[in-house]
């Protein structure tokens, strides 16, 4: 009996690359991703399970012929095998000859190894959780001597990349991500609150702070009020504006822009770049670099499509202004879709950004506190595109939706269908707050590296009313 032979990740890289150029694919791209996670989860007060995962994946991508005659060729896989990887690598070189040339061929970026290229993968457990858990503990035991219900889960992963190509290209970069969602509920379950927190390690996460928080929010909804569906003035605490804003950022598209398909694009033809969209002294920025945000400093693509390349794969990324003093300045592009929308270089996505506005402090509860009447609308979900031309959204409320009079949250209101376009709310509100990690419930199980201010929006579109509970 044959053994399946596992690789480093470095020795599948350089073996498929070889294998690659054996098969005659004139350059070649793999990329090998180390998944490290560790979970928790509890329910009915109780912690019910935990564990430790790991996983890894292999992209090979082949090219084939020179100049605009480049075809790519990609294959992915799970737990490739010394005996497995020539069968990816054989699947990849013929997709590329059996394909027609890519548009956006370019010459695969260059480089040199890392100064860790051969450095082992990182991992995680669930002793990332050494404070957290015994804080969680806690509050389940107070949860129970109090009438509540607790649900939730908490999650940690470290993924090590690395990227080899055929033009010298050998990167290594390890991230850790974390995240914790938890749900409160009344003792009779007629009333719910969720809270979230985004986090690198689980040291700054304070399981006691989150509970009493959910505890204040269960305590406004001892009273509940009908409100009928309009527009309200609205405060979004950062959590909600990242549900929103989020989608703005994915419509950053260039390629989508200048085929006239998204609010960017101008409806005689091109993009929207050098618009106004806000008259307030608003910011977008993604850095790869940024503190508590940082994320992956390269490219990676795994496919080619709309904003992104597998010919940019290792293609440096630097900070990036998408939205500066309320002007859009930069749209998400690939250098072969820098050059359809003829801007100077490529911007390709990164997986962070911040929103901020000049001069904005305070909470969102001194935000609440200057409202006279209105609502605070702590999250959303199910959230879906109706048109991308005007990125306009709908989507519900959901687990606390709070009246305010007077400065004051004084009841919990039923749930409402909203339809709304974020970038309509960049030129409609009226206050903001500072911006602060943020965590969004309907993106951050995948998309958790966000800040984001709370905001004050006088006409929020509530347009129904929704028996979703």
């Amino acid at each position: 009996m044959t053994t399946a032979i596992q690789l480093t990740p470095q020795d599948t890289i350089e073996r498929g690359l070889a294998l690659a150029a054996a098969e005659g694919a004139d350059g070649c791209v793999v990329i090998v991703a180390e998944t490290s996670s560790a979970n928790l989860r509890w329910a009915n007060n109780t912690l019910t399970t935990n564990g430790a995962m790991r996983g890894t994946s292999v992209t090979v991508i082949a090219t084939v012929g020179a100049g605009e005659g480049t075809a790519a060729g990609v294959v992915g896989r799970s737990s490739v095998t010394e005996a497995s990887l020539r069968e990816v690598v054989s699947a990849a070189v013929a997709t590329a000859r059996a394909s027609s040339p890519a548009e956006d061929a370019r010459p695969l970026v260059d480089g040199t190894a890392d100064a860790d290229w051969d450095a082992e993968a990182e991992e995680t457990s669930v002793n990332v959780y050494s404070k957290f858990a015994p804080a969680l503990g806690e509050t389940l035991q107070r949860a129970t001597k109090e009438g509540r219900w607790l649900y939730g889960f908490a999650d940690h992963e470290v993924v090590t990349l690395y990227v080899g190509s055929s033009a010298g290209l050998r990167l290594r970069q390890a991230l850790p991500r974390g995240h914790v969602t938890a749900t409160g509920k009344s003792g009779d379950l007629s009333q719910s609150a969720w809270v979230g927190a985004a986090t690198r390690d689980f040291a700054d996460i304070d399981a006691l702070a989150l509970d009493a928080e959910l505890t204040r929010r269960l305590g406004w909804a001892t009273r509940t009020v009908s409100v009928e569906p309009g527009r309200h003035a609205t405060v979004l605490p950062p959590a909600a504006v990242a549900d929103l804003m989020t989608y703005l950022y994915w419509q950053l598209d260039g390629r989508e822009a200048v085929e006239g398909r998204t609010v960017f694009s101008k409806p005689a033809g091109g993009t929207r770049l050098g618009d106004t969209l806000s008259s307030q002294p608003v910011h977008l920025v993604s850095d790869p670099q940024l503190p508590g945000l940082e994320t992956f400093p390269f490219a990676v693509a795994r496919s080619s499509g709309g904003s992104s390349s597998v010919f940019d794969n290792g293609l440096t990324l630097t900070a990036t202004d998408w939205i500066r003093d309320g002007k859009l300045e930069h749209l998400m592009t690939s250098r072969h879709t820098a050059a359809l929308i003829e801007a100077p270089a490529a911007t390709p996505a990164i997986d962070n950004y911040v929103l901020s506005v000049d001069g904005a402090s305070g909470s969102t509860d001194d935000l609440v506190a200057g409202l006279e009447h209105g609502l605070l609308l702590t999250c959303l979900w199910y959230i879906r595109m109706v048109d991308p031309q005007t990125s306009l959204l709908t989507g519900l409320t959901r687990d606390g939706v709070y009246l305010v009079e007077n400065g004051e949250v004084t009841g919990a209101v039923n749930n409402f269908r909203f339809n709304e376009s974020p970038v309509d709310l960049l030129a409609r509100f009226t206050t903001a707050g500072a911006t602060v990690p943020s965590f969004s419930r309907e993106w951050g199980d995948y998309f958790s590296r966000t800040a984001t201010p709370p905001l004050l929006v006088p006409d929020f579109n509530m347009s129904s009313v929704s028996q979703a509970s």
